[in-house]
């Protein structure tokens, strides 16, 4: 396990569905990991020791992992097994395709195809039946007093190119609030680890329509994520995040997607009273936040980096669009559109129990 939600998340929806028992280990790193990753062999260098699970035989049978900063632990460990130990990455590998087992990926990672790679429609999720209706129960008395039908509002927040800054927020309040009027309903709003607290703040106070609204917090057991996913009608994703979008698309309800970055839609951006507008539709070298850190480096990352490390969102988002899965916030989703049930974890399960088949 790492550092991101998105990737744990994925890296538990398999091993729980092998149903083949499995430990978790949670590894932490040093600032220069990305120094010694470079230069050295696959080795623990990185790690810090004093915050990671210890790493000692028996060696497993299989590793499932993703993020870079994993990578070399698992490759460590297969050495140490005598290359006995299967190592199954999911997402998008730094190190070549050929060096594991098992590659899981989604198109946005552009990985090229191979006999060990399985690129799979939408990330892996967790979003089993039994789990979405034991929250729900939980949260429907909660919401008793709110009225139906219920819009879900799932809020990312920065990650690579896209910032997530208060105009945007003003804009997707807007448009949402007024999707919950429109319909006589209420909006149920969760925000996450990546949502600036300014953004959080201007969500809270723009919205103005029949609300329930959750602000994350780390290691907090309230959270009512999964019971959103048993009781809405239908969803307003923020696009950066993949797995949430993956997650709403499974419950095969209408989801719409808000672009953080250059939505393409006029959105009610200002509340009920003003006209649809555009958010930004500048050019990335012509907006303020684009000149900040992680903006920088990640163009710079996609710009010289091989193929296989580089990350377009904007492909997913076509890919759900064109497949009637999703619309994008602000235009009508075609509710008759018939689409056909997400098998990718099952998919995956297949490939990974192969790799422990007879030749």
């Amino acid at each position: 396990m790492g550092h991101k939600a998105g990737d744990n998340s994925q890296i538990l929806a398999l091993a729980e569905t092998l149903s083949w028992g499995h430990q978790i280990k949670q590894l932490k790193y040093r600032s220069t990991e990305l120094l010694t990753n470079l230069l050295l062999p696959p080795s623990l260098a990185g790690l810090r020791r004093d915050g990671s699970t210890p790493l000692t035989p028996p060696w497993p049978d299989l590793i499932i992992t993703a993020g870079r900063r994993n990578e070399p632990v698992a490759h460590w460990i297969r050495k140490q097994s005598g290359n006995n130990t299967r190592v199954v990455h999911i997402g998008r590998p730094w190190t070549a395709p050929e060096a594991f087992d098992l590659v899981i990926t989604t198109p946005q990672y552009q990985v090229p195809a191979g006999a060990n790679v399985l690129i799979n429609t939408l990330p892996l999720h967790r979003t089993d039946t039994g789990t979405i209706d034991e929250a729900a129960t939980r949260l429907r008395p909660q919401l008793a007093h709110l009225p139906h039908p219920y819009l879900a509002l799932l809020v990312g927040g920065d990650s690579g190119p896209y910032v997530f800054d208060n105009r945007r927020a003003a804009c997707l309040a807007g448009e949402a609030s007024a999707m919950a009027r429109k319909a006589g309903g209420t909006l149920l709003v969760t925000t996450s680890a990546r949502t600036p607290e300014s953004v959080v703040e201007t969500l809270e106070s723009c919205i103005d329509a029949p609300s329930f609204f959750y602000r994350w917090k780390p290691g907090a057991n309230d959270n009512p994520y999964f019971g959103y996913l048993g009781l809405a009608d239908r969803f307003i994703v923020t696009g950066e995040s993949i797995s949430m979008l993956a997650e709403a698309c499974a419950t095969g309800r209408p989801v719409h997607i808000f672009d953080p970055g250059c939505h393409p839609m006029p959105l009610r951006c200002n509340g009920a009273s003003r006209e649809p507008e555009r958010v930004d539709q500048r050019l990335w070298w012509r907006r303020g936040e684009s000149y900040r850190w992680k903006p920088i480096t990640h163009r710079l990352a996609q710009s010289i980096g091989p193929n296989r490390m580089r990350r377009d969102v904007a492909i997913m988002h076509r890919h759900l669009i064109e497949s009637g899965r999703a619309a994008w916030l602000g235009q009508p989703f075609e509710e008759k559109r018939v689409t056909a049930p997400l098998s990718d974890l099952e998919q995956a399960t297949a490939r990974v129990k192969s790799l422990f088949q007879p030749p």
